[in-house]
């Protein structure tokens, strides 16, 4: 497979989350036919709907020869790594890696949706996105049309965006 770009959400909120998040961006990057390309700065964020303390967010840029589903298993596998379990939805986390958008690929699976389904309606991706890529390519599964991080991000509010800071 010929190598192509996507976008990887990170996420930690248990432990070191700074530190989860650097060390994820180094194993990922050390993962066969996979290389990073940019990072973005590191950002706190405040739960959405759950407890716990703040998270640390960041999006990676890669190149990868990977198909998505062979890179969802090498994340997936990655956050075991790292001691992720899963407790229910938006429980607190060691790591959470997210596929957010893979160039020129739409998937609607029940395993695997790209562009990711929420990531245009979040700010502790959007602004992390925005510093990477503005031009990536976000929407609703059900939409026909996708549109930039850069025009999503426009829409969310000033109190959403201002829930998001530098680590």
């Amino acid at each position: 497979m010929t190598a192509i770009t996507a976008y990887i959400g990170l996420g930690a909120n248990l432990g070191q989350p700074d530190l989860a998040c650097q060390s994820a961006i180094k194993r990922i990057d050390a993962a066969p036919g996979i290389t990073v390309v940019k990072s973005s700065a590191l950002y706190r964020t405040v739960p959405i709907d759950a407890p716990g303390p703040d998270y640390c967010n960041a999006v990676i840029e890669i190149t990868s020869e990977l198909s998505a589903s062979d890179l969802l298993d090498l994340l997936l596998a990655i956050e075991l790594e790292f001691g992720r379990t899963r407790a229910g939805w938006n429980s607190p986390r060691t790591l959470d890696c997210d596929l957010l958008a893979m160039q020129g690929v739409r998937i609607c699976e029940t395993r695997l949706i790209l562009p990711h389904p929420r990531a245009h309606l979040r700010a502790f991706v959007l602004i992390p996105l925005c510093e990477l890529n503005r031009e990536v390519q976000l929407g609703p599964p059900e939409s026909d049309t996708l549109e930039s991080a850069e025009t999503w991000i426009s829409r969310l509010s000033l109190s959403a965006r201002s829930q998001v800071e530098r680590w």
